[in-house]
């Protein structure tokens, strides 16, 4: 994803898939712990309203839109660990594997891992949007 745009800015945008099909609405961006950058982003579906994690990287802003380069079917059938708090190593591994990324060097959240350090990323859901600061996340 685009390394100036603000996490805080994604939330709210209308989401789509790699042929510009709608799949929801961005309702959370989770960051790594250890970095602060955008990692993934929790979809609004509207399957059954449940959220559907998206990878941020190598997902792109398009005019309004933020475009995942994955199926439809494929986001909708991603695991769904629910929203508001951090995902677990295994969690994100789970991810990886569904989406066919290539994993970390080392596994997200190992002591030696330079992303999450054990506690998976955070999440600006807490907050209204409008006080939405990195430095306030998770």
């Amino acid at each position: 994803m685009q390394t100036d745009i603000d996490p805080r800015s994604l939330i709210g945008r209308r989401a789509v898939d790699r042929d510009g099909t709608k799949i929801g609405t961005v309702d959370e961006v989770y960051l790594d712990d250890a970095t602060g950058s955008p990692e993934w982003a929790a979809v609004r579906t509207g399957f059954f309203t449940r959220d559907a994690f998206v990878p941020l990287e190598p997902s792109e802003l398009v005019g309004e839109a933020l475009r995942v380069p994955y199926k439809k079917s494929l986001i909708r059938d991603a695991p769904d660990f629910g929203v508001g708090r951090h995902l677990s190593p295994e969690q994100e591994l789970q991810l990886y594997h569904h989406y066919g990324m290539d994993l970390p060097t080392e596994p997200p959240g190992s002591p030696h891992d330079s992303g999450s350090n054990g506690s998976g990323p955070r999440d600006f859901g807490d907050l209204p949007a409008g006080d939405r600061r990195p430095d306030d996340a998770g």
